[in-house]
């Protein structure tokens, strides 16, 4: 107890200290913890997401199971009875296999089919009688259909079956409720039933929202009670039972990321049971494949979440390893005394490790809820330092996170309890000695950390740079956005490495100031001088927090800007509008060919082949009426065209006429992809209706310049003569990367574009679809646009929508986990920062006490000793910032271009670019200046408390 009290007074004193201890390590357990919290969660809202998208495309409930097989069996024996239990049985199991409970099930039995007629019907009437239905049997039949006359059949035992029909049946065999009917085997005509529809019925969608039965999907034959059929069919084998059939309505909004694994598990469970078992099966299943997509995502996110958090984690560390050797630098005193006195070294850190573990186990307590905090912070990140009003996450505490928390909280504070074995080592001999040597190397730099951080930096920049180029070489494909983990860990070794590197050589350049202008320096620059090039160890951790929080949050500025934006103007590009859409063409085609495109035809040097096929336009005005459409254009496309140049040379090309003044009005073009603005191409080509624009793969692969004719046609239409005036790189919608010509083959193809008058092309060449273009106004949404589309019942073929494709990508999981986990990171480093930046120098000012005592004794004037402090912070943590301002550039430069490869090399056009945004530096430079503003403020203040009486006696003591 004695022990306990004594530790907690030592608390006490340093309680700033202690505090400040204590929020970096809640901070480290709650990032650690928002790791799985977020993975987990993320994944969780967009595979929901994904089910509600399934069911709107595809209008299936997600949770729908339907498992279908006929029964090859010719006769219902007792082995065929034995096997449909045991597949009853294995049915029921499916919601404990899935780990979903069922909202609602039913069963069907089918009997094979029977000719039906009436029990008066005469011979004639017999033979004439085309119409055929079997039994079929459908469980707690009573609550899902309507009848909408008669009544429900009774279970009768006389060997007469009552059934419910469908009005289309009954009207089949052209008799009325309660007349009965023959059902007679077509097989053997001694097999024969009565038969009584007492109930027509139709679907009754109320009865079960989840799995309504539904009546047209079988609507010959009669339905009786599912008791009967199992006695007189099933298990009786009065007649072979022809299929089986069972339906599930599963809970899926239980269906998280946990259970994907037995759900897809289930599924092929269910597929290998009942392959073979009866006869054909069919399982249809339609969330596997949404499901199935997620396995393994959640640890591919988990890595991810760990190479994002790299860099803050590694400010946490300095964070962490700063203040806990403060507060150990000012106990290296007494911790000497004791080891002097017969303390053991062992002795010593137990004390320091159970004050450690007391601060462990006040961040395990606190530090996961405020994961759930940082968790929700992520989930509502828009993009970089953007944040938007989205449903919150649904975030829950688990044993898994309390796990991940524990081995964070174990790790920090072993981490912090290094600088008091450190301690420990040393006698009261050795403190003094450690004292009047102030200028001794730094571990880091004692043994090459530098150099070896920036080495192994600098090779993996290398080998991803030769992988970079080898994708682009080869045009191969890569996943839209699969990130490597280390491209996010590089920067941040980089970062520290070049950090510890600048630091190790900064020292001599302050002694190398000093030197020059000894004789000329003020005072206040003098003393700073001095003071810096004796002491520059006890500076080193704080000019290197400085570095890293600066570096590492311009580059997850720069990172972040970079992924997005390109990201976007992809998707923007790649449609060339806000919205583009294609309605249904009337033409006559043959019904048979079944095309809606002209038909392919052997034709030479643009003769005509088989006959073209004929088009009527649609009525173009209703898209110019449009509310909050700002402009609409006109786009034909036509792959496949050919061109013929001056000197003979020919080639397959992508053929797009357009409207200049609406085209410029409506398209999107990235700036600087161009020799000159879009609209001055456009307006080049406007006067003259057979001017053209050709790819500069034409150019160069013709030999065509501007001036040159070229010739253009298609299969089934003859040549036309048209102007070059231009040649481009890009065009909207148009990729001009090498692209494979086909699968296996090596090698590369470079496309060829042509734009043309879009009124020439259609009154020279030939009338065919084109695609509508729009441009909508600011605040308009897609779905006004839509609504009016169908109001206006305007028929759409295809359409694409930039807007919805941008909100898509940036919920995508892994851009998700970018945007949050850099802004996190940047808000956290530069709040560290400020603690960090505030306790050093506090803590640096009341241990020089007596020196500013001395110095205000001797009568240097309180100006001169602000001066000296403005000058010791200019000389360490500006220069800190601007060194790190310019290793966060440098950082970026050579590590942003590898992002490239976390996109479709063969698709990424526009070309990939590092983006830097002016307000990020501003913020930056705003917390940054708040920081040090703040900083020397309260020194000052601190400064002139300094009492000199009381520092003199301080001294004496």
């Amino acid at each position: 107890m004695a022990l306990l009290m004594m530790i907690l007074r030592k608390m006490a004193k340093n309680k700033w200290l202690q505090l400040n201890l204590w929020f970096g390590l809640t901070v480290c357990v709650a990032l650690f913890s928002s790791m799985p919290l977020y993975s987990h969660a993320i994944l969780q809202r967009t595979l929901y997401k994904e089910l509600q998208l399934l069911q709107s495309r595809e209008s299936v409930y997600p949770g729908f199971i339907r498992i279908s097989t006929t029964v090859a069996s010719a006769k219902a024996d007792e082995e065929t009875a034995k096997r449909i239990a045991q597949a009853d049985r294995f049915v029921r199991s499916i919601p404990e296999r899935t780990g979903l409970e069922a909202l609602s099930f039913y069963q069907q039995r089918f009997t094979q089919r029977l000719k039906v007629y009436g029990a008066d019907a005469s011979e004639q009437e017999i033979r004439a009688q085309n119409t055929a239905g079997g039994f079929k049997a459908l469980s707690d039949m009573e609550k899902r259909v309507r009848l909408i006359d008669g009544r429900m059949p009774a279970d009768r035992t006389d060997g007469v079956f009552e059934a419910l029909v469908t009005q289309k049946f009954l009207l089949a065999v052209k008799r009325d409720l309660g007349e009965e009917l023959i059902a007679q085997s077509m097989q053997d005509e001694r097999i024969r039933f009565r038969v009584i529809p007492v109930g027509i019925m139709e679907t009754a969608p109320e009865a079960d929202p989840y799995l309504p039965y539904l009546t047209d999907e079988i609507s010959d034959g009669f339905l009786i009670p599912f008791e009967q059929f199992e006695r007189e069919f099933t298990k009786g084998g009065k007649l072979a039972i022809s299929a089986l059939e069972w339906r599930y309505a599963l809970d899926i909004e239980q269906l998280s990321v946990d259970k994907i694994d037995a759900f897809v598990a289930a599924d092929r469970d269910i597929r290998r049971y009942f392959k073979g078992r009866f006869g054909v099966a069919e399982v249809n299943i339609p969330a596997t494949a949404t499901a199935a997509a997620y396995q393994g995502k959640q640890s591919k996110l988990d890595i991810m979440m760990l190479a994002l958090y790299a860099p803050v984690m590694i400010m946490l560390v300095f964070y962490l390893y700063m203040v806990a050797d403060l507060i150990i630098e000012r106990q290296k005193t007494e911790i000497a005394v004791l080891r002097s006195r017969g303390a053991s070294r062992l002795q010593i850190t137990g004390i320091y490790a159970f004050e450690s573990l007391l601060l462990g186990l006040g961040a395990l307590a606190a530090g996961p809820p405020l994961g759930v905090l940082f968790t929700k912070i992520l989930g509502a990140t828009n993009v970089f330092l953007s944040f938007v009003q989205r449903s919150a996450l649904e975030v829950a505490l688990d044993v898994g996170t309390y796990k991940v928390a524990a081995l964070a909280t174990g790790g920090a504070v072993l981490l912090i309890l290094i600088p008091a074995l450190l301690a420990t080592r040393v006698s009261i001999v050795g403190r003094k000695q450690e004292m009047a040597r102030m200028t001794k190397m730094p571990f880091w730099h004692k043994t090459g950390l530098d150099f070896m951080l920036v080495g192994a930096a600098v090779y993996l920049l290398y080998n991803f740079t030769r992988r970079q180029e080898d994708v682009k070489r080869l045009a191969l494909d890569a996943a839209d956005l699969q990130i490597d983990p280390l491209l996010f860990l590089m920067p941040a070794v980089f970062a520290l490495g070049a950090g510890l590197l600048v630091l190790r050589i900064y020292p001599w350049v302050i002694r190398l100031v000093y030197m020059a202008g000894r004789r000329w320096w003020p005072p206040a620059l003098y003393y700073s001088l001095v003071q810096i090039s004796r002491s520059s160890g006890q500076y080193l951790t704080i000019k290197m927090f400085l570095v890293m929080s600066v570096a590492t949050g311009l580059f997850s500025a720069n990172a972040a800007r970079t992924i997005n934006d390109n990201m976007e103007s992809k998707i923007r590009y790649a449609i060339g509008a806000d919205m583009v859409l294609m309605t249904r063409w009337e033409n006559d085609a043959p019904a048979f060919s079944g095309q809606m495109v002209p038909q392919q035809g052997q034709s030479g040097a643009g003769l005509a082949g088989p006959r073209r096929i004929q088009y009527a336009e649609p009525p173009f005005e209703p898209f110019r009426e449009l509310e909050g459409v700002e402009s609409v254009a006109k786009v034909f496309r036509k792959e496949g065209a050919m061109f013929v140049s001056k000197g003979g040379e020919t080639g397959k090309i992508t053929l797009l006429g357009i409207d200049t003044k609406a085209f410029g009005e409506t398209a999107w073009m990235k700036d600087g992809l161009l020799d000159h603005p879009i609209n001055r191409y456009l307006n080049l080509i406007a006067p003259n209706p057979r001017a053209v624009l050709i790819s500069r793969s034409i150019a160069d692969a013709a030999g065509l310049k501007p001036g040159d004719p070229i010739r253009i046609y298609w299969e089934g239409v003859s040549q036309v003569q048209f102007t070059v005036y231009g040649i481009i790189d890009y065009w909207p919608t148009w990729n001009p990367l090498p692209q494979r010509e086909g699968t296996g083959d090596e090698r590369l193809a470079k496309p060829q574009l042509i734009v043309g008058h879009l009124g020439t092309i259609q009154k020279r060449l030939a009338l065919e679809p084109y695609e509508v273009w729009l441009k909508l106004a600011d605040g308009v949404s897609s779905q006004q646009i839509y609504d009016q589309l169908m109001q206006k019942s305007i028929k759409i073929v295809s359409l694409r929508d930039a807007k919805q494709e941008l909100i898509l990508s940036r919920n995508e999981p892994f851009r998700l986990a970018i945007n949050g986990v850099m802004t996190l990171g940047f808000v956290i480093s530069m709040l560290i920062s400020f603690f960090g930046f505030l306790i050093f120098w506090m803590l640096t000012l009341s241990g020089r006490t007596l020196q500013y005592g001395v110095l205000r004794a001797m009568g240097i004037p309180y100006p001169q000793m602000i001066g000296m402090l403005v000058s010791e912070q200019a000389l360490t943590s500006a220069a800190a910032v601007v060194i790190g301002v310019w290793i966060g550039n440098l950082t970026s430069d050579l590590f942003v271009p590898l992002f490239e490869m976390s996109f479709a090399a063969a698709e990424q056009v526009p070309p990939f670019e590092i983006v830097r945004q002016l307000s990020d530096y501003v913020q930056l430079y705003a917390i940054v200046g708040f920081t040090l503003a703040v900083g020397l403020l309260i020194l000052a203040v601190r400064l002139t408390r300094i009492r000199i009486a009381q520092a003199l006696k301080l001294g004496e003591e």
